[in-house]
């Protein structure tokens, strides 16, 4: 039926690829009323039932143009439900038995916070379907790092290619060719496994004694509970695993699938560092809060709008993050970094419009009306026009710090050699390089970086 949406809630397979059997599927029950994923007609599919598609028939409908993730990813609330619920009663149990609190006391406080859990779990769900569109968009220009991460997964003994039906090395080529990528059931399941490997190394590091981090486990955590329990919190039997499954969440959930693997083969940092410079960044340059506007354009602006701003913003994150890993040493102490940057880098942004060149100015400019026009509220079509010019103020913030000299003074240096050096058309020109293999890719950064650099201690011997 040519219908907007097919929701299936129930038991059974009902969705197979063309190139499947029934026999495949295992679902003898429903050969009858089986269809395949090519002949339907909905625009997007909603899995609110386990196994109702296969996933290469997820696949087939998704490269015919529907919109489908998996239903490991539509129906997750369930679970994550159930984990707040485990967690929140091993603590209460544990409040209990320490004469702190009473059974019946226990029971109203969880019937108390039933509307906050909800909040929380649908806050995991919608940032997780968020990364996975985010992703998709850009499924065709970052084809060849998925080219590279799956047979790393691979390699790992992580994945199992066939088995969750991703594409072999000859399918990845063909899709290439046709100016494709990957589809959104397969960043699903990327998305799952990178979650999951993410937790495991981040579980046999030091990072959750980090105390900076230590809000990832009480923000899991309803409000009565971070105010009445703040202390039992920090005893938590699970604390460890709740911050780095939460860390791993918030890392790819905002950041990307391949955003740790990219920067581990680019930095030989390991994941803990990652994270820590990730956290750094997101604090140093206010990303949180500019997520946060972006997400309240819901069904304001177009989704399309609201994705390329937040890939302009992972512009930044992503720079940011591999400069405190290449120029702070590890581990990095995120409070103390905050600390010595946020004013240099803050006081920068402030005055962006009068540092930048005419050229980078008009540029600016002329992709804040853009957005506006798309109805993107001025001050955020600004911050996010000027987003990508943020990144060299950790160079002009150190180098203000180590010489004692005013930030303003400094930055007005730097964009004034960057001017008068042509810098701005160097670095176009190094960004318009091809990257269709990893070297490639690898080559550009590098000279990408390499001018910043050259830039900054030209305004240090300045």
């Amino acid at each position: 039926a040519p219908v907007d949406l097919l929701w299936n809630g129930g038991i059974g397979t009902y969705v197979k690829a063309r190139d499947e059997r029934h026999a495949d599927v295992g679902d003898k029950t429903n050969d009858s009323v089986r269809v395949d994923a090519e002949e339907l007609r909905c625009r997007v599919v909603g899995e609110g039932g386990n196994l109702g598609f296969t996933q290469r028939a997820r696949v087939a409908y998704a490269l015919g143009g529907g919109r489908i993730f998996m239903d490991a990813i539509d129906n997750s609330a369930g679970v994550d439900c159930s984990d707040h619920e485990v967690n929140i009663k091993i603590l209460l149990n544990a409040i209990v038995v320490e004469g702190d609190m009473t059974d019946k006391q226990r029971n109203a406080l969880l019937a108390e916070m039933t509307d906050e859990v909800g909040e929380l779990v649908l806050r995991d769900n919608y940032e997780q379907a968020r990364a996975i569109t985010t992703s998709a968009a850009q499924a065709a220009s970052m084809l060849e790092v998925h080219e590279r991460y799956i047979p790393a997964l691979e390699q790992s003994g992580a994945l199992n290619r066939e088995l969750e039906a991703l594409p072999s090395d000859e399918v990845l080529a063909e899709r290439k060719a046709a100016g494709g990528g990957l589809t959104a059931p397969e960043f699903a399941i990327l998305l799952s496994y990178t979650k999951n490997t993410l937790a495991e190394e981040l579980l046999a590091s030091d990072l959750p004694e980090d105390p900076n981090l230590a809000g990832l486990l009480t923000d899991y955590f309803p409000t009565p509970l971070r105010e009445r329990f703040g202390e039992q919190l920090l005893r938590h039997p699970l604390r460890r695993e709740i911050i780095v499954s939460r860390a791993a969440n918030d890392l790819v959930n905002h950041a990307g699938t391949t955003f740790a693997f990219r920067l581990q083969d680019e930095t030989g940092a390991g994941v803990a560092d990652i994270v820590r410079a990730y956290t750094a960044a997101c604090e140093l340059f206010g990303l949180r809060a500019l997520w946060a506007e972006v997400e309240a354009l819901d069904g304001k602006v177009a989704s399309a709008t609201q994705v390329a701003m937040l890939l302009k913003a992972r512009i930044l994150l992503e720079r940011s993050t591999r400069w405190l890993l290449r120029n702070r040493r590890r581990p990095l102490d995120i409070a103390e970094t905050v600390a010595r940057f946020a004013e240099g880098t803050s006081a920068c942004g402030d005055k962006m419009a009068s540092l930048l060149d005419p050229a980078g100015l008009a540029a600016a400019q002329a992709h804040a009306e853009e957005l506006t026009s798309a109805g993107v509220p001025q001050a955020l079509s600004e911050r996010v026009a000027f987003v990508e010019t943020l990144v060299p103020t950790l160079d002009v913030a150190e180098i203000a710090a180590s010489s004692g000299l005013d930030v303003t003074s400094v930055a007005e240096v730097y964009f004034a050699l960057g001017a008068r050096l042509d810098l701005h058309w160097l670095r176009d020109r190094i960004v318009a390089l091809p990257r269709d293999t990893r070297w490639e890719a690898m080559a550009r950064a590098a000279l990408r970086d390499d001018v910043y650099a050259e830039q900054a201690a030209l305004t240090a011997e300045v």
